[in-house]
């Protein structure tokens, strides 16, 4: 065996036993928890799922060492226990991926580890969490607590779990939410053997903030929600580290060029709605941005409505159109300033749960197209077929997609819910 070949080998081994102990950790921690909360059925849950994932890539990357078809692993377990007559509960939720190719998206999070405590109008909680805020299909313009993790997905719905405390006033006139955010979490990039990346791969380790306190700068936000009749009705306002990084590009070293992650801070004032018509869905998502560079108002607003029983069937059909729209034009740092998506859901109401969601994102100006779809059908009791394919059409080369125009892909997912 020659000495290239012994490193090589030095390298699998030790990759591997790196992510044995990242499993055998989490399967610790599981069993610890287990031993210290050893209540009754009722008290305590276990559920989560473990999934295989293969993605199959039709064409080849732009850049030479970029890979090809590839495979991941997939770990998602949840201990919830609740106590005081179900006025304080715990939850703990830890993420683990290993992926065949890209180092990058190998990577360990723990989504949820949070304390709560009902009160009679109040809740409290403590710890790390996943909040969700939006109402339109295509971007979640008003969610913006949590961090996107982009090397799981780029439809940006996969988010890394934030350190809060978050205080809710529940009265009759609405829900009012106070967070206090410490430690700001950075977004995942794929690696340079991943695909679906930028032309120039963002180096990590040289991230800059704004902030003289970077990644410790505490972030604050407030939300107000209610629902009046048919209206839901949200509207937030956050201080704090944009989750959306501007992207500086060095090219100190003409023969690597990378882009530099740079974070400001911002305000952000959003509104989200919601109004609920028989069959008809109405959507807006809109905010204002101040801190990057001139303030900007960005929207995403639209409909779905929604067939029921069509044809004498159990089957439902929904149709969808959103207009997205970022007054940036395009210095904005996505692609998604002045397009329309259409849509199709598609949902069986069978006992397996058969869903499709098909959509088409095109651009008005320079008429790129994103197709996209996203199916499901769980088999038996425990497991879940999942299928994902997106197709980039006609992208041009100064367009925020063109690192991913060839890219399409074949998404299989199998998935074991326990």
């Amino acid at each position: 065996m020659n000495r290239i070949d012994k490193i090589m080998k030095d390298k699998v081994r030790d990759f591997f036993r790196l992510h044995i102990v990242r499993f055998a950790a989490i399967g610790f921690f599981v069993l610890l928890l287990a031993h210290l909360f050893p209540t009754s059925s009722s008290a305590h849950e276990w559920s989560g799922y473990f999934a295989s994932e293969v993605r199959l890539f039709p064409q080849a990357a732009l850049d030479s060492g970029q890979h090809g078809d590839n495979l991941s692993l997939v770990a998602e377990p949840e201990y919830y226990h609740e106590w005081d007559d179900g006025n304080q509960s715990f939850t703990f939720t830890p993420f683990f991926r290993f992926d065949q190719h890209d180092d990058e998206r190998t990577h360990f999070d723990i989504r949820e580890l949070t304390w709560m405590k009902v009160g009679e109008d109040w809740e409290l909680r403590v710890g790390i969490r996943k909040v969700f805020w939006g109402v339109v299909e295509s971007q979640h313009l008003v969610d913006i607590i949590n961090q996107t993790d982009l090397i799981e997905n780029i439809d940006t719905e996969d988010k890394l779990g934030q350190p809060m405390v978050n205080l809710a006033l529940i009265r009759e006139w609405g829900t009012f939410d106070f967070f206090l955010l410490p430690g700001f979490r950075e977004r995942t990039f794929p690696g340079r053997k991943g695909r679906l990346r930028f032309p120039l791969l963002v180096d990590t380790d040289r991230v800059e903030y704004e902030s003289g306190a970077k990644r410790h700068h505490l972030d604050l936000a407030l939300r107000w929600s209610h629902t009046i009749g048919d209206w839901d009705i949200g509207i937030a306002h956050f201080y704090g580290t944009s989750r959306e990084p501007r992207y500086l590009p060095d090219f100190s070293d003409p023969a690597d060029p990378v882009l530099i992650p740079f974070y400001d801070l911002i305000h952000q004032t959003s509104l989200d709605l919601q109004a609920t018509k028989g069959d008809w869905l109405w959507k807006l998502e809109t905010i204002y941005r101040t801190g990057m560079g001139d303030p900007y108002l960005a929207l995403t607003g639209g409909f779905e409505y929604t067939l029921v029983g069509l044809f004498g069937t159990p089957w439902d059909l929904g149709l969808l159109s959103e207009y997205l729209y970022d007054d940036r034009g395009k210095d904005a740092l996505t692609t998604f300033e002045n397009d329309v998506i259409v849509g199709l859901r598609f949902a069986l109401n069978d006992m397996q749960s058969t869903e499709a969601l098909f959509g088409l994102i095109f651009d008005r100006q320079s008429h790129a197209r994103f197709w996209n779809l996203e199916a499901s059908r769980r088999i038996g009791e425990s497991w879940k077929l999942s299928l994902e394919a997106r197709i980039f059409e006609n992208i041009p080369l100064d367009d925020f997609f063109a690192g991913f125009r060839k890219d399409d892909y074949l998404q299989v997912e199998m998935a074991w819910y326990f």
